[in-house]
């Protein structure tokens, strides 16, 4: 039996060795061979040479430098393709997973489970971003067949079968995430309580979670449809109060009238939805021509201890 853990990093030096050397005492104590990919996805800081030096220490560490930052989404997914474990668990550097939930994560798999996914039962977020996410996954489970659960973000442990469908898979911008819940697996869930992370600074800020969030919408709901619906609901709304309106200028003939602000607010509102789904419809063309494009998902600059 054999475990990859795969653990993506960029600018975690001051994280990535305490973890790897966590994740040895962890096996050890298991007695379980073990491989650890890490993949860096172009660190500014000392990360890389901080791998280095794990890679000449322990074999069973390998290493993927990517040839430049291709975002938290790409990463992860590539190194779960390039393992040759029994299962697979995907582990972030900061801490905010415990590494201590990998033996618990290794015991699910054991028995039975296929996929077993980290649950964030408390969490670390802001008020004003709890409440964002929490309606985001209200949301994006109305208009998906196969909705992701909340406070999940794809890290847990994989069967080999499970990984052999994502190798598989040609998505140039992969949303784990919500895709793992379109495979068709049982899925079990492992609740914890984020960390607060060990050292160093999230890379997520405002407008990486939006376009974590557009992919998702764009790739698991039937968000083009619910424009259809949208636009002839908006269409019968505006045909009734145009009819009411020459019903009632029929009535009082002269003596009624909207004005010319009720006419310009109606006009400025339609645009602005316009506008909004012009975006939407964007947004899947861009996915489609990103298809079309057919560019690999990861171009490495470099690999370690492959060859062992």
């Amino acid at each position: 039996m054999k475990i990859s853990i795969v653990t993506p990093t960029f600018n975690e030096e001051e994280n990535i060795v305490p973890l790897s050397n966590e994740i040895e005492r962890i096996f050890i104590k298991l007695n379980i061979n073990y491989e650890q990919i890490i993949i860096d996805n172009c660190s500014t800081d000392n990360t890389q040479e901080k791998i280095r030096n794990l890679t000449k220490k322990n074999k069973k560490i390998k290493a993927i430098f990517n040839l430049h930052n291709y975002g938290q989404s790409k990463s992860p997914f590539y190194a779960m393709t390039k393992t040759n474990g029994d299962a697979v668990i995907w582990i972030d550097s900061d801490f905010q997973n415990p590494p201590e939930l990998i033996e618990e994560l290794i015991s699910s798999w054991k028995n039975g489970s296929q996929i077993t996914l980290l649950r964030r039962r408390k969490t670390t977020d802001k008020f004003f971003m709890k409440i964002i996410k929490y309606f985001f996954y209200k949301f994006i489970n109305y208009l998906s067949d196969h909705s992701p659960e909340p406070n999940t973000t794809g890290v847990g442990i994989y069967d080999k079968k499970a990984i052999e469908i994502l190798k598989n898979i040609n998505d140039p911008n992969p949303y784990l995430r919500g895709m793992v819940f379109e495979l068709g697996f049982k899925i079990n869930f492992l609740d914890f309580e984020q960390q607060a992370r060990k050292s160093g600074k999230s890379k997520n800020n405002f407008f990486t979670l939006i376009d974590l969030a557009l992919n998702g919408f764009v790739k698991h709901t039937k968000l083009l449809r619910s424009i259809v619906y949208f636009g002839f609901g908006i269409s019968f709304i505006l045909l009734m109060i145009s009819a009411i309106y020459l019903i009632l200028k029929m009535i009082f003939w002269d003596t009624f009238t909207f004005g010319v602000a009720p006419i310009v607010i109606g006009i400025f509102f339609i645009g602005s939805i316009q506008l909004f789904f012009l975006g939407i419809i964007g947004e899947y063309i861009s996915t489609i021509l990103s298809y079309n494009k057919n560019l690999p998902l990861i171009i490495e600059k470099e690999r370690i201890n492959f060859d062992q």
